[in-house]
Parts: C-alpha cells; sequence; structure tokens
C-alpha cells in the first residue's frame, strides 16, 4: 500500500490562493482530510491555513452537522452547543473545538465559525425553521457574495444544494409539520420549533456540475492531493434556483 504524500501548510496556503481563496473572503468547507494527504500538523494546521488565507477581513466556516434520519416528532433533537459532536468529519469536529470558533444554535444543522463575521453567520440560526433555509447561515453565504469550497469531496457534499431545495419547496426533502427541539447552551436550555429533513430520497447534485462550471459559477482546482472546487454561492443560487422552481424534482432525476 502507496503512503500518503507529505503535505505541509505552505503547500496548502499555495492551494488554497491558486483556486480564488484570498483575504476578506468568506468560505464554508466540505472536506476530506485524508484526501489532502499525510498533512503535517493534521487537520489543526489544515485549519490554520484557511484561517490565514481569508485573513483578518474574512471568515472561515465548516458544517457541524449533528442531524439524523431517527429524528422525528417522538424522537426530536435534544442538541448541545458545546459537547454535541458533528458527524461531517475531523477537520469540523476540530474546528468547532477551537477556542476562537463559534457555533450556531441550530439543532440539527449547525455551523461553526471563525473570522471577522463569524457573529453575522450564526446569529438567528436557532430561530431558523427550515434548516438550511433563507434565515441560515447557508443562505447568508450567499448573500455576502461568499463561496463554499470542496476538499476531496464533490456535490453530493454540498449543504448549499439543501438551501436550493428548501427555498424552491421541493416536495421530497422535509418532514411534515414540526418539533419541538431542546437546545442547551451551557446552563441554559432553549426550546425551538424546526422542520425536519426527511431522508431517502436518492439525489444528483453533481449532475449539476458541468452547468455551473459552463456559467463560472464553479473552480476547479488542488489543494494537497485532494480534488478541490471552489463554488460562487451568489452565483449558483441564480442559476439553479430557476431550474428547481420549474420542476422541483429536478434533483431526483438521474442524469
Amino acid at each position: 500500500m502507496n503512503e500518503k504524500r507529505v503535505v505541509n501548510k505552505k503547500e496548502i496556503l499555495e492551494g488554497l490562493s491558486k483556486i480564488g481563496i484570498k483575504n476578506g473572503s468568506n468560505i464554508l468547507v466540505h472536506s476530506s482530510l485524508s484526501k489532502v494527504g499525510q498533512v503535517q500538523g493534521g487537520a489543526l494546521a489544515f485549519i490554520e491555513a484557511l484561517v490565514e488565507a481569508v485573513g483578518p477581513e474574512g471568515t472561515v466556516m465548516v458544517p457541524t452537522l449533528t442531524g439524523s434520519e431517527k429524528l422525528c416528532k417522538e424522537n426530536p433533537p435534544v442538541f448541545d452547543v458545546k459537547n454535541t459532536p458533528c458527524w461531517t468529519g475531523k477537520i469540523p469536529e476540530t474546528f468547532r473545538l477551537r477556542k476562537d470558533a463559534k457555533r450556531s444554535l441550530h439543532p440539527t444543522h449547525s455551523i461553526a465559525a471563525i473570522g471577522k463575521l463569524a457573529d453575522y453567520f450564526i446569529f438567528g440560526h436557532e430561530n431558523s425553521i427550515l434548516p438550511c433555509g433563507k434565515d441560515s447561515p447557508y443562505w447568508k453565504i450567499a448573500e455576502k457574495k461568499g463561496q463554499y469550497l470542496f476538499v476531496g469531496v464533490n456535490l453530493d457534499s454540498c449543504t448549499f444544494m439543501h438551501t436550493m431545495e428548501e427555498i424552491a419547496g421541493t416536495p421530497y426533502h422535509m418532514q411534515e409539520g414540526t418539533v419541538k427541539a431542546k437546545i442547551i447552551t451551557g446552563n441554559n436550555t432553549l426550546e425551538r420549533e424546526l422542520s425536519l429533513h426527511k431522508y431517502g430520497t436518492r439525489v444528483y447534485f453533481t449532475k449539476v456540475e458541468p452547468l455551473l462550471l459552463s456559467k463560472g459559477a464553479l473552480i476547479k482546482g488542488k489543494i494537497g492531493e485532494a480534488k478541490s472546487m471552489l463554488l460562487d454561492a451568489e452565483k449558483t443560487a441564480e442559476i439553479l434556483l430557476p431550474v428547481l422552481k420549474n420542476d422541483n424534482l429536478f434533483f431526483t432525476k438521474e442524469p
């Protein structure tokens, strides 16, 4: 079995710069650390590179998701912002535990953020009935002309596609009605009403990759050994929302 190539922080920074990350960028990162290579310093070093790349004017975000197909009205979410781990990988879990990271309070689709606009992006997420809708950080990224960065993963990992589904009102994506979730913040417990994702429907997010590339909404690059992509959130919404509103089953149709 071939050993993974050693990748250092300098090389990661070069890859981030080449794909278009710069001082002032607001990015949400979907990632697979193992695809980057044998990263010197591991997840912490990769996160340091991200924060350095966006500079003091930028913000780095990661999805710290905790929802599951087991959640329902009879089994509503209970979310402890400090202690509930995420299932989105080594980088997000390491990221959320940094002292300078701030985590949104959404019980199933929280994000963690570091940077100038961290408070702006996480603010009020617990009040978003739709986890990825227009009141969520995922849509705020589009409003701030931010990007989604994919490192070693493809568009199937793209939370922003759920934003498109929720805004377009796709019929397969959400469970009927709402549930009351508990949110634990230190010594306080909040209760919020929200909708839950409905699992089970096969979707094909990757089929829009050629369209987004042709319209300049998606750029390809390489970070370490990982094939990577940078998605412009605002352009993507302008391209995909009309498609989904015209055919709200679009993502479920095999390419």
